[in-house]
């Protein structure tokens, strides 16, 4: 089987992405199969999955968060992930049952252990990044996440989560999430001087490492961060930082080269990439035929399009 026909063989939430993004297909083509992720498949089983009151299973981001006797990977199934994982789908934020979705959110939701509405955001940096982008793309007001988002700034440009308990170097986790977030801020609002200044310096303490290296040293921060994830949570891999740089630096960018090569070295013979790195923790559904060790369609699917960006330049 072609390689697109493979990926097209899937779920529209897969679909849709592959003939915007790697088959050229006419604008109401791509449109017209993204309408259906809200009521086909992963997308319209994660709507069903949400409670009348607004949460999944229970919580924002741990659901049982006082009880100890529950690990805390159960966020997975809560609704800051579940969030998460629908503009993942691409689900188009103007159908009704999302919007209506949203709008429980809106409404009715409240952090776990401040009891501040979801899209006020939090304190660390990791989920506000997360949450920024989805004001972006549910269309809900954000300026104040990006104002706690740039208060929490560290001085080498990037963040971390543990900045609050003494940290004083970033993550790449932390980093990243932020990143994403308020690049889709500036996409959808166009953002401010200060957003923009605060999302240039976190991309430079990225590529200050090769987006996997330690600067001072040029060894591998951490062997997880360059295999493959998906979904990728909080967590940072090379292929989610190569996902941002394309499109935060759709004219390219050259130091970005030896994580490209990095992963295009990845391929198989099949011209598929296999999912390396499960972030494990219960889920609410699986998505059929994504196994760690096997080939998987999310990873191929980023991957293709990434190597599409970067060959073009």
């Amino acid at each position: 089987m072609d390689v697109i026909e493979y990926l097209m063989d899937s779920d529209p939430a897969i679909r849709w992405q592959v003939m915007r993004d790697l088959a050229d297909a006419a604008p109401e083509e791509v449109a017209r199969e993204r309408a259906r992720v809200a009521t086909e498949g992963w997308g319209a089983r994660l709507l069903f999955e949400q409670a009348a009151d607004g949460y999944w299973d229970g919580g924002v981001y741990r659901p049982g968060w006082a009880d100890e006797s529950r690990p805390m990977y159960d966020a997975w199934t809560a609704t800051h992930f579940s969030l998460q994982q629908l503009a993942d789908f691409g689900v188009d934020p103007a159908d009704p049952a999302v919007r209506q979705a949203v709008a429980r959110v809106r409404d009715n939701v409240r952090w776990d252990h401040a009891g501040e509405p979801y899209f006020d955001g939090e304190t660390e940096p990791c989920i506000n990044g997360v949450v920024l982008t989805l004001c972006a793309y549910f269309g809900e007001p954000g300026e104040s996440v990006v104002q706690t988002i740039l208060s929490s700034q560290l001085s080498d440009g990037g963040w971390n989560c543990w900045a609050e308990y003494g940290a004083r170097v970033s993550s790449l986790h932390a980093t990243i999430c932020v990143l994403e977030g308020l690049l889709a801020w500036e996409h959808a609002t166009g953002g401010t001087e200060a957003s923009r200044a605060a999302r240039l310096a976190g991309e430079e303490y990225l590529l200050d490492r090769r987006l996997f290296r330690r600067r001072s040293t040029g060894d591998v921060i951490d062997p997880r961060f360059t295999m493959t994830s998906y979904p990728v949570r909080w967590f940072y891999d090379v292929l989610r930082g190569l996902e941002y740089l394309r499109l935060a630096r759709p004219e390219g960018e050259p130091r970005a080269a030896e994580a490209v090569e990095l992963l295009r070295a990845k391929r198989g013979d099949d011209g598929l990439w296999k999912l390396e790195n499960t972030h494990e923790g219960p889920t609410l559904f699986d998505m059929e035929g994504e196994r760690e060790g096997f080939p998987s369609r999310w990873v191929t699917l980023r991957a293709m399009r990434v190597l599409r960006w970067a060959d073009a330049h």
